[in-house]
């Protein structure tokens, strides 16, 4: 949310704009209003004293939107459902790297999902989405959405997809097409989805009125630091946080990111559905976004030297690593065009099977075998009978997600270390 200027949210030092990463060190915080600390403290707390019965009449009217904000007004402190000053914090900074006006922090990355999705989806409406996508928004699309009179209609890269395109026809034919969500890089194929070109068929389904489809990303796969999708025209971003942005597994949490006017209606949704962000775990998220950059950085730098390991292993068939893409593949322009970096999470496929695939893993000593990925250790998962195994293996087959596919975040370790472990678990397969 925009606010006035205040030392604490200065952008600039005299002619320079500050880098994220350093506005990750203070961004949003007076130490003035908590005794001085350096850090913010953990405000662990259910509700707010109100100084008065005309404040918390103002305070309650303002969230409720019972009245317009006076000039320069911020939120007041009412309950932890709707605010608090660890998640407001973290809010603020959150903008900082996507370079969006407002932020909302969830109790994880499949409840930023839902509740924005339920945000803008009405019965008889139609949901345009990519795939494949992570298993959690897959069974939320397909069967729960569906209950409540959703329909959607998927679109993909691999071969026998309907385009984007061909779905948002098909859609426009059965009602309103309200929302195009989409994965990208996709979970598990790092298959890329042209943001700029949703953007571009959303605005041509735009009524007398100028509405059109909205257009949300999730953007975990590279984070807000290899991918901004709000630069390429999106409307809003979703984030599992429990990945890079907490980066150290020991949390769970998710965030929408975008323009007030969108992500009021979601901030309201929030509320409703009791879906924020607890302070503690905010607190967490604002202690890890101080080495985002770092944390990214290595494993994106380690990842290259994994995924140049397996692709000449004679064990190995095809690595799904973007930085493999070549000139003339129609990826490779999109990835040019709105990726900053291959990101360190991607797949590759054994030669064999499941069979083979699992004695890998289960051979793993220095990785971990754990779903999740962009924490600080090397994670390493089977997506087909793991994060997917809710989707038919016919329809896994189609989208490239085989029996013998193995998904590996490559943590922040020496990348020597994590490729010999790979070179002993691939001798047993």
């Amino acid at each position: 949310m925009s606010h006035p200027e205040k030392p604490y949210r200065h952008r600039r030092i005299g002619g320079r704009t500050l880098a994220p990463e350093t506005l990750m060190m203070g961004y949003g915080y007076d130490p003035a209003l908590s005794e001085g600390s350096v850090k913010c403290p953990i405000f662990q707390t259910s509700t707010f004293v109100f100084k008065t019965a005309e404040e918390g009449k103002d305070f309650f009217q303002l969230a409720y939107g019972l009245r317009e904000a006076k000039p320069a007004e911020e939120p007041g402190l009412i309950y932890s459902r709707l605010n608090n000053p660890d998640l407001q914090i973290l809010e603020e900074r959150l903008t900082v790297w996507d370079g969006a006006e407002d932020s909302l922090a969830f109790s994880s990355g499949m409840a930023a999902i839902s509740t924005t999705l339920l945000s803008f989806l009405r019965p008889g409406d139609v949901l345009v989405h990519s795939e494949p996508v992570y298993g959690g928004t897959e069974y939320l699309i397909e069967h729960v959405l569906p209950q409540f009179g959703v329909r959607h209609e998927p679109f993909g890269v691999f071969r026998g997809a309907a385009s984007l395109a061909e779905a948002v026809a098909r859609g426009a034919r059965q009602g309103r097409v309200a929302v195009i969500f989409v994965e990208t890089p996709a979970n598990p194929t790092n298959d890329l989805v042209d943001i700029a070109e949703a953007v571009r068929i959303a605005a041509g389904l735009a009524g007398p009125d100028g509405r059109r489809p909205i257009v949300v990303v999730d953007n975990t796969f590279l984070g807000p630091l290899w991918q901004q999708p709000i630069a390429a025209g999106a409307d809003l971003v979703v984030y599992s946080l429990t990945k890079y942005v907490g980066g150290h597994s020991d949390l769970v949490a998710g965030a929408c990111l975008g323009p007030e006017r969108l992500v009021g209606p979601v901030r309201t949704m929030r509320t409703v559905l009791g879906t924020i962000c607890d302070p503690h775990t905010g607190w967490l998220i604002m202690r890890s976004l101080e080495t985002l950059k770092l944390r990214m950085t290595s494993a994106m730098k380690n990842a290259r030297y994994v995924a140049e390991f397996l692709a000449d292993h004679p064990k190995v068939g095809a690595v799904h690593y973007l930085g493999f893409l070549q000139e003339g593949d129609p990826q490779h322009e999109i990835y040019r065009k709105q990726c900053h970096a291959p990101g360190s999470t991607f797949s590759f496929d054994v030669h064999g099977g499941e069979e083979e695939a699992f004695r890998l893993l289960n051979h793993l000593t220095l990785a971990r075998l754990a779903v999740s990925l962009g924490g600080t250790e090397t994670l390493v998962q089977h997506p087909a009978t793991m994060t997917h195994s809710d989707i038919p293996a016919d329809r896994l087959a189609v989208m490239g997600v085989s029996p013998a596919m193995l998904r590996i975040s490559v943590g922040i370790e020496n990348p020597e270390d994590i490729i010999a472990d790979l070179a002993q678990a691939l001798d047993a397969v």
